[in-house]
């Protein structure tokens, strides 16, 4: 015999259990006349009665207390598995908001590296700065620099403060930060400059400006000879290591720093823990690197 449709057995599961079509029309969210349709359709497909209707009330016949039996039992087992199937995928999946301009020149280079150590774990990369919504945008984790207020019950936890230097390519015609030099500025962040001279005391106020979008524009036009930029450590790591550019005057402190930023903390030795370990453990190399002198000037 041909088995009935499951969409039958699960209204007829949900009435056995409450006892009631009225009930399990209002837990179901359908029709009372609904309930009563795919009952018919399933007895009818039996070929004999599941329940007795006496006085607008329901009660199971021998066959339908039979029938119950099994489908409880197997809608628990399935409504289980398909609860432990979701948590197993999203309890391996993180989910990280960043910076444009970091997520493209630092981070998604180095997830490869992450994926080798743990094949296990996805990580969704959302590019986004400034103040998050967990609750609207549903990630798991924030990498953001403290410049703006996120409420006390946000899970903070700092990584690193943020260092930027003045960056040009090494055969860059003006290296000497003399007025000549075009400066490369981002919308995204306008006070860098500003911030900048009055940490380092070096007078800019004369000099040609160009302003991008965002960071990595500023760190492109920077390659392709234009001027100079001022960036984050995090931005030119790759681009001093391999002396495509240089930080003549070094990185210094200009007064945020980066922090990580979870609704929750995250249970331990959980897919966001160990990303979240192994995030801050390679900002710090990266930011070891860029402080060497070696890697900084000609």
């Amino acid at each position: 015999m041909k088995l009935p449709p499951l969409a039958s057995l699960h209204f007829f599961d949900v009435a056995a259990r409450c006892g009631s079509f009225v009930k399990a029309a209002q837990e179901l969210h359908v029709t009372h006349s609904a309930i009563s349709r795919q009952i018919r359709l399933l007895e009818e497909h039996l070929g004999f009665a599941l329940f007795e209707r006496r006085n607008r009330a329901v009660f199971l016949t021998s066959e339908g207390k039979l029938l119950f039996q099994t489908t409880s039992s197997m809608f628990e087992q399935l409504s289980a598995t398909v609860n432990l199937l979701n948590e197993k995928i999203e309890s391996n999946v993180v989910s990280l908001s960043c910076e444009p301009t970091i997520a493209m020149k630092w981070l998604i280079p180095r997830l490869t590296d992450f994926y080798q150590q743990y094949p296990h774990i996805t990580v969704h990369l959302i590019a986004a700065g400034g103040a998050i919504d967990f609750t609207k945008t549903g990630v798991d984790l924030a990498l953001r620099r403290n410049d703006f207020k996120w409420h006390d019950d946000i899970y903070a936890v700092k990584v690193c403060t943020e260092r930027m230097g003045l960056i040009q390519r090494p055969d860059y015609k003006n290296s000497n930060c003399s007025d000549d030099m075009t400066l490369l500025s981002t919308t995204s962040r306008p006070n860098a400059w500003q911030t900048w001279q009055q940490l380092t005391g070096i007078d800019f106020s004369q000099n040609k400006k160009i302003a991008y979008e965002h960071f990595y524009l500023c760190i492109q036009a920077a390659l392709a000879g234009q001027g100079v930029t001022l960036a984050s450590f995090l931005m030119v790591v790759d681009e001093i290591a391999s002396k495509q550019l240089i930080a003549p005057v070094g990185f210094i402190e200009e007064g945020s720093a980066y922090y990580l930023l979870a609704q929750k903390a995250p249970p331990p030795d959980s897919a966001i823990e160990i990303f979240m370990k192994w995030l801050t453990e390679r900002i710090n190399e990266s930011l070891f690197i860029t402080m060497n002198d070696k890697y900084q000037k000609k």
